[in-house]
């Protein structure tokens, strides 16, 4: 996968929009649904992507991939990072994107859901 395939795939699900939030990392690329967070990757390396996971199944997706490690930032009970080594099938990286994205959205107010059509 490219970092286009990446940023145009984020760019395509319902009411994303992107970003660099962060002064201190201003090289990373943060997409967000309705102000949370469920992608980011620095946009001059591109060698990870940083993806929310569910917690009850984080370790054992760890255990059989081994790109899929632990973040360097973010909670590593909630966020997994996918490292870019060409060892998974994009389809698989974007079903984990897919995931991420629902699981940032699952955290929305049932009012915002109703308002952003979610």
């Amino acid at each position: 996968m490219d970092i286009e395939s990446f940023h145009d795939y984020c760019l395509a699900k319902k009411e994303v929009n992107a970003g660099f939030p962060f002064a201190n990392l201003p090289k990373v690329l943060v997409f967000k649904v309705a102000g949370k967070m469920f992608a980011a990757t620095d946009i001059n390396l591109f060698s990870s992507i940083s993806i929310r996971c569910n917690p009850e199944t984080i370790d054992e997706l760890r255990a059989r991939y081994p790109a899929l490690q632990e973040p360097s930032y973010f909670s590593k009970r909630h966020w997994s990072r996918i490292v870019m080594d060409n060892s998974l099938q994009n389809q698989l990286i974007f079903k984990w994107i897919d995931e991420s994205y629902e699981l940032a959205v699952s955290k929305l107010t049932r009012k915002m859901k109703a308002e952003l059509g979610l």
